[in-house]
């Protein structure tokens, strides 16, 4: 292809500057695409939540979304990214869809009226410049505009270079001799447009080749229809490349894609004679000149558009329907991811969103693990209102295996939660996202170990518990009932409203869980003399009370990094009122020090 491209630069000179054009072109598209992403985040986020929740909200966003960004491809593959992160439903991105095919038709609308009428590049060279001196400022907000004026700069000068192509290219070769008519004509030229969309990866880059092609009388007007029909066929080529990674929701999506687009494109080849008188009395009507083919062209390309929506809207359910039969979801696992595919790779906010549902899967399989080692069911624990009664009821001992469930549960995900992370560290994110990756990772690690602690007191969970033996039977369940607690206090942490959660229980918590695990010797020392346990028995206690506080500080500390949101309105109060690691220390000193020791330092002091 290189070597063809090369050999056209030595044909004919004025090649270099229509593939020049072409690629200024696609550069710009580029540079709207990373101003895009520095403007995402979760405003992006909650305003995709508010545009899904209905279908005309959904096709006024795709449309509003691809008049911006110029690119119906770009909008479809970011769509497929937040449907499979789990961000919006399947209506919502097919809504999304069908608006962006009405918005890519602005572009045409653009060049049409504008590009191909004035010298587009004296307004090019101005935005340029302006948007260099954006892109260097260290606010990101104003480098995202920077990014997107040089976007738009360099959209408006591969226009520019495109026009003065194919003006000077006519005068060397008349491609119109090439021309096909009938039924020939559309099929040949609907196929070309398709393969040129599909190489250069946009429909809007390929009208605009269109568009200018047509303005210099190097195609037919005739065949100029056939393209732009072919055109919309290639853009769903770029969805089903970003589906290829993406979960299932998001192959549904580009099925639709492709069903829509395919059935608008063959509409309007079947009503091609019908369409066009009706861009004819259009243009008529709105004072558009009879050989002014390249505003007729976009008025065709916006009635064959207009009309796909409306045809396929009362279809939109059974589409749906036929879409989650065709592409069925697939059996739960819960050894294996859910959210993270490379779908999800390419924009910050889902990158994160998708890792942060990962954490809390992994969390999930954890504590029922964790319960489970524990001879405790977690639905039943996390029911009662009496959590150590149903522990001291709970003897019956649990068929598992919970080395085997820990390599199938937890460190498949675990594995899969580190390497993502990994990878997402290799792209270009802003600190802030990067660090918010990195700390969901760690709390990943966290579950991980606390769930490898569980794994050293089942055995004993086994041995003492599951018959009473007295005192020591007491110990375990005392142990068995902090765990179960502390499982049952963070799932009603996550179920609280965000801006309604807070640190302090957390540390509280903690304060309790380093005051019992100072204070156990001295315990167990008591139960020894008092013969109310033997020292084997004290023994196997000792490590296990070690290992069951290992737990609770790894699931605590977890919860308060996963559920506690620093950016919230409580975060500077919750500073102030929670408790650092030498006040945590202070105050376990501070209750292990006796009433007159107390007093004995005040009389020194």
């Amino acid at each position: 292809m290189i070597a063809a491209l090369l050999l056209a630069f030595w044909f004919s000179p004025d090649m270099q500057e229509i593939a020049a054009g072409i690629a200024i072109f696609l550069f710009g598209m580029l540079m709207l695409e990373d101003g895009f992403k520095l403007f995402g985040g979760s405003m992006l986020e909650r305003l995709l939540a508010r545009a899904t929740r209905s279908t005309p909200r959904a096709i006024t966003f795709g449309f509003i979304a691809t008049s911006l960004l110029q690119s119906s491809s770009l909008v479809s593959v970011i769509t497929i990214s937040f449907l499979s992160a789990g961000l919006i439903s399947l209506l919502g991105g097919v809504g999304i869809v069908f608006g962006a095919n009405i918005g890519t038709t602005t572009g045409a609308w653009l060049v049409a009226g504008l590009g191909l009428k004035v010298n587009i590049a004296t307004y090019a060279m101005p935005i340029i410049a302006v948007s260099i001196v954006l892109v260097f400022q260290k606010s990101k907000p104003l480098r995202g505009i920077g990014y997107a004026l040089a976007g738009l700069g360099f959209l408006f000068l591969g226009i520019h270079h495109m026009k003065e192509g194919f003006d000077a290219f006519k005068d060397q070769i008349d491609l119109t001799r090439f021309a096909l008519t009938g039924l020939v004509g559309l099929v040949v030229y609907s196929l070309t447009g398709t393969v040129a969309t599909v190489i250069m990866q946009s429909s809007h880059a390929t009208m605009v080749l269109i568009l200018t092609a047509l303005s210099a009388g190097q195609i037919s007007y005739e065949n100029a229809l056939a393209l732009a029909i072919g055109a919309n066929i290639g853009t769903t080529i770029t969805a089903i490349i970003g589906a290829l990674g993406a979960n299932f929701q998001g192959k549904r999506l580009a099925l639709a894609h492709l069903i829509f687009n395919t059935t608008t494109a063959a509409v309007a080849l079947v009503f091609i004679a019908p369409l066009r008188d009706a861009v004819d009395g259009i243009s008529a009507m709105v004072g558009i000149a009879p050989d002014d083919y390249a505003m007729k062209l976009a008025v065709f390309h916006t009635i064959f558009n207009v009309i796909g929506v409306a045809l396929m809207l009362p279809l939109l359910h059974p589409l749906i329907a036929f879409l989650e039969r065709r592409i069925v979801e697939p059996l739960a696992n819960v050894s294996q991811p859910r959210y993270l595919n490379e779908a999800v790779d390419d924009f910050p906010q889902t990158l994160e969103i998708a890792l942060s549902k990962e954490v809390l899967h992994l969390y999930e399989n954890a504590v029922k693990l964790i319960l489970h080692g524990l001879n405790l069911r977690r639905d039943t624990i996390f029911a009662t209102d009496d959590i150590a009664g149903t522990v001291r009821k709970s003897r019956a001992p649990r068929d598992l295996d919970i080395g085997d469930a820990y390599e199938r549960q937890v460190k498949t995900l675990y594995s899969a939660i580190v390497e993502f992370a990994t990878r997402a560290g290799d792209k270009r994110m802003p600190p802030e996202v990067a660090e918010r990756v990195y700390a969901l990772r760690d709390v990943a690690s966290e579950i991980v170990q606390a769930v490898k602690s569980v794994k050293h007191l089942r055995k004993n969970i086994l041995r003492y518990t599951t018959q009473p033996q007295g005192v020591v039977t007491e110990l375990y369940d005392g142990l068995r009932t902090e765990i179960a607690r502390i499982a049952v206090e963070i799932r009603k942490l996550g179920l609280v409203a965000p801006e309604e959660r807070s640190a302090l229980w957390l540390d509280q918590e903690r304060a309790q869980i380093e005051d019992a695990s100072h204070t156990t010797t001295d315990r167990i020392a008591k139960l020894i003399r008092a013969g109310d346990i033997n020292a084997t028995a004290a023994t196997s206690f000792m490590n296990d009370s070690a290992y069951a506080y290992s737990a609770m500080r790894d699931l605590i500390t977890a919860a308060r990094r996963y559920y506690i949101e620093r950016d919230s309105s409580m975060a500077e109060v919750e500073r102030l009122l929670s408790l650092d690691e030498e006040e945590l220390n202070e105050t376990i000193a501070d209750q292990d020090t006796p009433p007159d020791a107390e007093a004995s330092e005040k009389t020194v002091t």
